[in-house]
């Protein structure tokens, strides 16, 4: 995978109803590491990694590139989104087509801030990059992931296997900008 460049961050935070999306800062590092190190938020990722390599290596302000969200609720970092060039992406149907990703932290799921902050981090990606489809992956068996995938318009393209589990591919066609 690869950031967006050459597109550029937006010149202020996106805003929805309750989230702020924005660029990554100093102090998102706690959550970050908490984040990655979530036996929770890793079941269907292949498993969290180790605290303390994570504070070994973890940068200052991790995530700084374009297409890496911060998801800010009342000031807080509670996940991140991503949006990155899926440059060496196991299925052809994917290769150079801008994936989503996205990792919440276990107290913030449930509440609809996943749906929230993908669909706003997606009308961000139409109005930069028009014209564009996005993928997503995620296993079968993440039934969350799977809803939240045809909540945000994407439709199947192939389910293959790989890390010992079925996975799924989805397609979200390009947003045509109008006239």
């Amino acid at each position: 995978m690869s950031d967006l460049r050459p597109v550029a961050w937006p010149s202020e935070p996106i805003r929805t109803e309750r989230l702020v999306l924005r660029e990554s800062e100093a102090r998102d590092r706690a959550a970050f590491i908490e984040l990655l190190a979530s036996p929770e938020v890793h079941t269907y990722l292949g498993g969290p990694r180790p605290r303390d390599e994570l504070e070994r290596e973890m940068p200052g302000a991790p995530g700084r590139w374009p297409g890496s969200f911060v998801v800010d609720l009342d000031g807080a970092m509670i996940g991140q989104i991503l949006l990155r060039r899926a440059t060496g992406h196991h299925r052809p149907a994917a290769v150079g087509k801008a994936d989503l990703g996205y990792l919440f932290l276990p107290r913030a799921w449930g509440f609809g801030y996943a749906a929230e902050a993908c669909a706003a981090a997606l009308d961000w990606f139409d109005g930069v990059l028009p014209g564009e489809p996005v993928v997503l992956t995620t296993q079968t068996a993440n039934v969350s992931s799977m809803r939240l995938a045809a909540k945000l318009g994407f439709t199947e393209v192939e389910r293959f296997q790989a890390w010992d589990a079925e996975q799924w591919l989805g397609l979200r066609p390009p947003v045509t900008p109008s006239a």
